[in-house]
């Protein structure tokens, strides 16, 4: 009885944990280490500190976990409403509110702390901005209008100005670069996700669509627009010698597949379109900053 009894809650606790580190989004987090992780590798001068940049990264994935889990406690009446969310911790009461609002407080705490510690005023200061960004302005605009796009790319291009500003303790034009090419990158990314997910989206009353909300070409050239935007942007590393021509070529390669996919959508203007423009975008961000790192390197 008593074995049974302790199994049952060794059992209980795993659950409990399991459900909590779901709220910290894994995947999306480590997105956002590795992104710091990107910045902090381009900014750094002579040689690299590795111990240095992982406690970076780690500091960068605690902050986007608690920045994820406030927009989950947020929208929680929301996730229930869709498909692709009402599985989520916090719908099915895995998680209470008060455990989940628990968790955000110290995985912020946790994550500025160790910001604070190893980096400078400057990168915690903009950690603040972003986790403010993201979900309290970002998460409630979600059911204003697309400008709500527009708000949330700006926490989401900021993970690789952080690793910047941590390894030179300044902003300066070669990381508003970098901040730029993931800024106009979610364009296309968001746009596409929320032409996929419209019919759970309007479930929520999300609106992120341009064009007033419509799946139309209007929505299909601005994406194409914003992608166009990504080749020039994505060679002004290698012009200013962050990089070489190497990635540079990598860049331009990507970018051209990348705005195909456009193109098509343009054409077909369908849900499958719009997947391989989802697909691309997920593809394109990481290989083009491991191009850039290997460059560095």
């Amino acid at each position: 009885m008593f074995v049974n009894s302790s199994t049952y809650k060794i059992n209980l606790i795993a659950e409990k944990a399991k459900s909590l580190f779901e709220l910290l989004k894994f995947r999306l987090s480590l997105l956002v280490s590795f992104s710091c992780g990107f910045g902090y590798v381009l900014g750094a001068q002579g040689t690299l500190n590795w111990q240095h940049l992982i406690i970076i990264c780690f500091g960068g994935f605690l902050v986007s976990g608690a920045s994820v889990t406030i927009n989950q406690i947020i929208e929680k009446d929301l996730d229930k409403l869709m498909s692709r969310t009402m599985t989520r911790p916090i719908p099915t009461e895995r998680v209470s509110i008060s455990e989940a609002i628990m968790l955000s407080f110290f995985t912020a705490a946790a994550g500025l702390w160790i910001l604070s510690i190893y980096t400078n005023g400057l990168t915690v200061w903009l950690s603040v901005v972003s986790m403010i960004l993201y979900s309290f302005v970002y998460t409630p605009l979600k059911r204003v209008g697309p400008i709500a796009v527009f708000v949330g790319a700006i926490p989401g291009a900021l993970p690789p100005l952080l690793g910047w500003t941590a390894a030179t303790g300044q902003l300066s034009y070669e990381a508003i670069i970098i901040f730029g090419i993931q800024f106009i990158w979610q364009f296309p990314h968001f746009w596409a996700i929320a032409w996929v997910a419209d019919e759970d989206y309007k479930k929520a009353g999300f609106k992120l669509l341009p064009s007033g909300g419509k799946k139309d070409l209007n929505t299909a050239i601005q994406i194409m627009i914003y992608t166009l935007f990504l080749i020039p942007l994505g060679l002004l590393p290698a012009k200013i010698g962050i990089t070489g021509i190497d990635s540079a070529i990598v860049v331009t390669v990507c970018g051209v597949l990348f705005l195909a996919q456009t193109f098509s959508h343009m054409r077909h203007g369908n849900r499958k379109s719009a997947l391989r423009i989802m697909f691309g975008s997920f593809l394109y961000l990481p290989i083009v900053q491991i191009a850039y790192l290997l460059d560095k390197v």
